[in-house]
Order: structure tokens, then C-alpha cells, then sequence
């Protein structure tokens, strides 16, 4: 057995790369797709974890005037990188209106807020929230929303409190299934409660939603994943780009017999004379641990000099094995890059192999990669 001394510093360290030109053209053709629509962005959970400032501040220049987050302090970051010019719309699907600094942070960063409850609705008007606001109408998904038949109560708070609903949006629950019958009822729920909303614009598609051939794009979409370079199709080949690009380099090679077990309790034995490579990514940076690789389960790959390489052993917290035995480039050597994220493995691919989905690979891809924006204007 035979091992060759790692990296030292900074070099071990993986970068990150991001491309804001395919970020631009990914919601390009989504607004293509929904033809009559305008196609907002959701930027939540740091834009999917690409970058929130970056990630707004491209998607504007491409013509996203509406996005979207999560909570009022990822509005606040959205805020400050579009700047204070007309014509931006950010809303904030957690509502928020509940919170007692709610009504201040809305106002501080012009935000408007998704009322989803009887509750929120009247506490928003009651804390003079503000003049606009979204209503979120629950068509199957049972999270959050209010139900159709709480409508006219709704618009009568609206009323009272002083403020007015300029959108009305739902969820849908499957509509990366095309064929699952739930898509067209929630459709024809929507539609039946938009019917009590007249002169209000309507969002009801997401990122596969746009996709659907029922063509639910109402006023407006608001794809969010497909945006990152996710595939809104499952099962047929993904219409986006890619968007990020993950490459660690080799920080040591290593040379082990038949019999050989590799990692944390040894869960992957060599069954020939075996060439491993270790790289300096881990559970740490959020690269799944359950991309392991034991007697079992095939785990995780990479790509090494065009060569597509199984991962060996568990994955830990700050290093990943991987079978190089299959490289007969003779380039292989420490510091050669390892590609874990590209055009060639997607974050869809790393989700299924990772018994989750590319979602979660995406917005937990940490901080101690060296990040690289390219594409940018």
C-alpha cells in the first residue's frame, strides 16, 4: 500500500462555480414557455443557494421584475441588490404578518406579503400593513392557505383593514407527474375560486407546473428550482442549463490491495488492486452522506479526466474516497480536478443517488467552497 502526501493550505479547498448566464437563460426560456404570463423568480434559501445578491441582481437584468422569498429578512437581501427603483415586486410566502416587526420590515424594504389565514389577513389590516398583498388559497396542498369557501371572508377583512389583494396564488402538489389526475382538480378549484376574486391576478405554476400541457400559467408563474438548472421533468431529458459546477481537487492518492476496506467502519472492501482518491469535500460542505458507498449500495460518482468513478466507503464529514482504479490517463495525479457537480451530473442525479432530492443538494451546498460567479453582466 502506497500513499502520496495531500495538498497543503488553501489548494485542497473545492470551488464552486456559478453561472449567472444560464441562471439568465433558464428564466428566459421559462418565460418563452409561459406564453401570456409573466415569469417571476423565486430566489428563496439564498436563491437555492447560489447566491441571493448575484442571483436577483442577474435575473433582473434578464426582465424578472416579481420575485419571491420565504421569510421578510430574505426580502430585506433582495431588496438591497435590486436597489430602490420602481418596478420591482418582491413578495414573502411565509406571510409574516403575525410578527410584530412585521409591518415595519414590509414597509423598510417595500415588500408584500402572502396572507395564507383568516388570522394573518385581519392582523395585517389591523397593523396597517400596507395597501397590497398576495392571498394564498389552498387547493390540496394542506400546508398553508386559506380555503376556497373563506374567500368572501377574506376580501371582507381585506375590506375593513384597508388593503387590497393583487394576487391570488396556489400550489400544486404533484405537477412534476403529468399524468397524476391531482393536477387537473387543483386546476379546477383554483379557477372556481379566482371567480370570487374578479380583477385579480392569478399564480398558480411552478417550476414543472409551467411544463404541464394543461398550460396553467393564469397571469403569472413563479418557477424556482428549474430556474438553478433543475430538471422540472423528471424521466426526460432536463431543458434547462446547468447552473453550478462543483470541482475538488485530488489531495491524495492511494494504492490498496484485494481484501482492503475503506472509511468509517469499513463498509467498502477492494475486490482487486484498487486506486483511491481522496478529496476534501464532505457532509460539511453539504454533500449528502447518504452518497455512501458500501457492499450494498453503489453511491456516489464523480468524473475523473472523463472518466465516470464510484465513490469508496462512507462519505465523511470533510473528505469523499473515490475508485480511480479505471483512470488510465496518465494527467492523473494530486491536484487533478474531480467533478461532483456539472454537465455531466446534475443536482438530479446526485439526489436520486442520495436517496433524496436535487433541492436539497442544492441549497445545502456550504460556505467553504471558493465560490466563482461567471456570466454576470
Amino acid at each position: 500500500m502506497s500513499g502520496e502526501p495531500a495538498m497543503s493550505g488553501d489548494g485542497a479547498r473545492a470551488e464552486l462555480t456559478i453561472d449567472l448566464g444560464a441562471l439568465a437563460d433558464n428564466w428566459r426560456k421559462l418565460a418563452e414557455t409561459a406564453v401570456g404570463a409573466e415569469c417571476a423568480a423565486v430566489v428563496k434559501a439564498d436563491a437555492y443557494g447560489v447566491g441571493a445578491e448575484p442571483a436577483v441582481r442577474a435575473l433582473a437584468r434578464a426582465g424578472c421584475r416579481t420575485f419571491f422569498v420565504a421569510h421578510t429578512s430574505e426580502g430585506a437581501r433582495a431588496r438591497a441588490a435590486l436597489g430602490a427603483g420602481e418596478g420591482f415586486r418582491i413578495f414573502v410566502l411565509n406571510g409574516g404578518a403575525l410578527d410584530a416587526a412585521a409591518p415595519s420590515a414590509y414597509a423598510e424594504h417595500g415588500l408584500r406579503p402572502v396572507l395564507g389565514s383568516l388570522a394573518e389577513i385581519e392582523a395585517w389590516g389591523a397593523r396597517g400593513g400596507g395597501s397590497a398583498a398576495a392571498l394564498h388559497i389552498d387547493t390540496g396542498m394542506n400546508r398553508l392557505g386559506i380555503s376556497s369557501g373563506d374567500i368572501d371572508r377574506a376580501l371582507a377583512l381585506a375590506a375593513t383593514g384597508g388593503f387590497r389583494f393583487e394576487l391570488a396564488m396556489s400550489h400544486f402538489v404533484s405537477s412534476e407527474e403529468p399524468a397524476d389526475p391531482l393536477n387537473d382538480r387543483q386546476i379546477d378549484a383554483f379557477r372556481k375560486a379566482l371567480e370570487k376574486l374578479p380583477g385579480v391576478a392569478a399564480s398558480l405554476a411552478n417550476s414543472s407546473g409551467v411544463f404541464l400541457p394543461q398550460k396553467p400559467f393564469f397571469d403569472l408563474v413563479r418557477p424556482g428550482y428549474a430556474l438553478y438548472g433543475g430538471n422540472p421533468l423528471p424521466g426526460q431529458p432536463n431543458p434547462m442549463r446547468p447552473v453550478v459546477r462543483l470541482v475538488a481537487p485530488i489531495i491524495q492518492l492511494r494504492d490498496i490491495a484485494p481484501g482492503a476496506t475503506v472509511g468509517y467502519n469499513g463498509q467498502w472492501t477492494a475486490k482487486r488492486p484498487t486506486r483511491l482518491a481522496t478529496i476534501g469535500v464532505g457532509y460539511a460542505d453539504g454533500f449528502p452522506r447518504n452518497l455512501m458507498a458500501t457492499e450494498s449500495r453503489a453511491g456516489g460518482e464523480a468524473m475523473v479526466l472523463s472518466q465516470r468513478c464510484r465513490f469508496a466507503g462512507r462519505v465523511s464529514m470533510d473528505l469523499i474516497v473515490i475508485d480511480v482504479t479505471d483512470v488510465r490517463d496518465t494527467a492523473l495525479a494530486l491536484g487533478t480536478p474531480v467533478e461532483l457537480l456539472s454537465e455531466n451530473i446534475g443536482v438530479d442525479d446526485v439526489g436520486a443517488r442520495a436517496g433524496t432530492i436535487g433541492y436539497e443538494v442544492l441549497t445545502s451546498l456550504g460556505r467553504r467552497y471558493r465560490r466563482r460567479y461567471i456570466g454576470g453582466v
